[in-house]
């Protein structure tokens, strides 16, 4: 008994107010969360279009994501975390019932390309106020603790959507909205600006982001990263676009789908909050190349799968993956984010799950449809060993780019490699999970 409280007290401890005002934000948010989940199922199976329309939809959702992520960033440094992120909540409530309510497949995309918009607006700004107000010593722990939340929220909104849509599709986009808002609520009443608190120069040296965009599309060990996310990023999404039309194909129902993916959840709620512990003192790059292969691994298993228990099973590999990925993910961003230019840095980081997002259903159905379901489930294997091979190369680097930016005299430059690395002497310890981030 002792072990357990002082593990529970190491684990949630010392953390400050606004953070778990943001944790029980992010926990009702995703209870409600069921409207990305089933929305390849709703569009097929209750409205009607073919899978190419669903992917096209879905694809929308992402390229509205890509935009709002991008704008989402720049008025989280500007106009601050706060405004942004309850306008994009309240935005993305708004168009959660627009969505519910539209017709027309035109109506659909105009609806989804919104929400996306919206929608993602508030990750950047999520993320930095994260950062924000944790200490970077309490940052592993409420890294899990938030991704922790969004799993158990994902979990039970898997598991409820399946029987509200039984009910009638609509209660999903109503439900889904209604959480929303509770999230602008508690936000809007118990958690203030966070920005000032942090853009000084002593971190920084550099208090004015006019070069912002040159800064970030100059730093080739950051969007090196970036687009290692990206890739990632087009395997995991198959979840949601190809995965649902993949066991309806075996013949499983919705409520099938949503009790298989809620897995996923389940595993992270149940685990997560122990992996940091276990890959402490590890290379970080080492891990996120077991986590890629690993995610590989469990979605190209996805080709033989021909029953809910194989479903299952793959779902269960693919996020011991995820599980591994995401402490060393939220991390990283937050040690290569400069001060000042955090919420752009953030923004981009995001950017890289909107492309994914945009592309991910696209891609997904065009490789099924032209080269069948065996092939886009391999692919997904073959990209995840090649993301492991790219994880041990530019690993140290990226070390050393966090270690530059934790120097307090620092300045924020744009960052161009003009030698070639030399090993690192001591990769930095893995440390947090992320993201939300990240996804959803």
């Amino acid at each position: 008994m002792r072990t357990v409280q002082g593990w529970f007290r190491d684990t949630t401890g010392g953390l400050p107010r606004a953070f778990w005002y943001l944790w029980t934000g992010t926990l009702i948010n995703r209870l409600g969360s069921f409207v990305l989940v089933f929305l390849a199922i709703y569009l097929t199976q209750e409205r009607g279009f073919s899978a190419s329309q669903a992917g096209l939809v879905i694809g929308l959702w992402g390229v509205g994501g890509a935009v709002g992520t991008t704008v989402g960033g720049t008025l989280t440094d500007r106009w601050g975390r706060r405004p942004t992120l309850l306008t994009a909540h309240l935005g993305a409530a708004t168009m959660m019932l627009g969505l519910g309510l539209a017709r027309p497949l035109w109506a659909v995309a105009l609806g989804a390309l919104l929400l996306g918009t919206f929608a993602e607006a508030a990750r950047p700004a999520f993320g930095a106020m994260m950062i924000d107000v944790v200490p970077e010593k309490d940052r592993l722990r409420a890294f899990s603790l938030n991704y922790w939340a969004i799993n158990l929220g994902f979990a039970c909104a898997a598991v409820l959507a399946g029987f509200a849509a039984q009910a009638g599709y609509l209660l999903l986009f109503v439900v889904d909205a209604a959480t929303t808002l509770i999230t602008a609520l508690i936000i809007f009443t118990r958690v203030r600006e966070t920005r000032s608190a942090t853009t000084g120069p002593a971190r920084t040296g550099d208090r004015a982001p006019a070069g912002a965009l040159r800064t970030i599309l100059t730093d080739r060990v950051f969007l090196g990263f970036v687009t290692l996310n990206l890739f990632a990023a087009l395997v995991f999404l198959q979840h949601i676009s190809m995965l649902p039309i993949a066991m309806g194909d075996s013949g499983l129902s919705p409520a099938t789908y949503g009790s298989v993916i809620a897995l996923n959840g389940v595993l992270i709620v149940v685990g997560q909050l122990f992996v940091p512990r276990l890959i402490k003192g590890r290379s970080r790059s080492h891990v996120l190349a077991l986590a890629a292969l690993v995610t590989g691994i469990g979605f190209g298993l996805t080709a033989f799968a021909d029953a809910a228990w194989f479903y299952g099973l793959t779902v269960l590999i693919w996020t011991v993956g995820e599980m591994l990925n995401s402490p060393s993910n939220a991390t990283l961003i937050a040690e290569l984010s400069p001060g000042s230019l955090r919420g752009r840095y953030q923004g981009v980081f995001s950017l890289s799950w909107q492309l994914a997002g945009a592309s991910a259903p696209i891609l997904g159905g065009l490789v099924r449809e032209h080269a069948g379901n065996t092939a886009l489930w391999f692919g997904c294997a073959a990209i995840g060993g090649v993301m492991a091979v790219a994880h041990l190369i530019s690993g140290p680097a990226r070390e050393r780019r966090a270690a530059q930016l934790r120097t307090p005299a620092t300045p924020v430059r744009p960052v161009t490699v003009s030698r070639t690395p030399a090993p690192e002497a001591g990769e930095a310890a893995a440390t947090a999970p992320a993201e939300p981030v990240h996804a959803s």
